[in-house]
């Protein structure tokens, strides 16, 4: 009977933990003038991973600061123009229509340098039930 309840209390630990590592970068993203929106979440082919698209809308002048995942990140700008600076490449702006491939664990950052709303299309290649978003200080 022990045995269950441990079972139990795991099952609801990893459930809490799985919704905290799901809002965290939506509340990041409210407290810099960044909406994130969710958009889907599928398991791929490959034992323990899974896809996850959001889409990003930067307000003007915004940023979102260092951080990296510990997956892949493919990113399509839909809209205006954004700086990306990745770790150990020079910094580069992308426009509407362009995309951007970021390896798993690398460092990176993206900024709107205009007074215009810019938006992305995020796609990440991730470990499943692991937080998408890890901020580097």
């Amino acid at each position: 009977m022990e045995t269950k309840k441990q079972k139990t209390w795991v099952i609801v630990a990893i459930i809490i933990l799985g919704i905290i590592a799901f809002l965290i970068p939506n509340q990041i993203a409210a407290q810099t003038g960044i909406k994130r929106t969710d958009l889907q979440k599928h398991d791929l082919s490959v034992t323990g991973r899974e896809a996850v698209q959001a889409r990003i809308d930067f307000d003007g002048h915004s940023a979102f600061g260092k951080h990296f995942h510990p997956g892949e990140e493919i990113i399509y700008v839909l809209e205006g123009s954004l700086e990306y600076e990745v770790e150990g490449q020079a910094p580069v702006t992308l426009k509407a229509g362009e995309v951007l491939f970021i390896p798993a664990g690398v460092v990176h950052s993206a900024r709107n340098n205009t007074n215009l709303k810019a938006s992305e299309l995020a796609t990440y290649i991730v470990e499943k039930g692991k937080p998408i978003l890890t901020l580097k200080e």
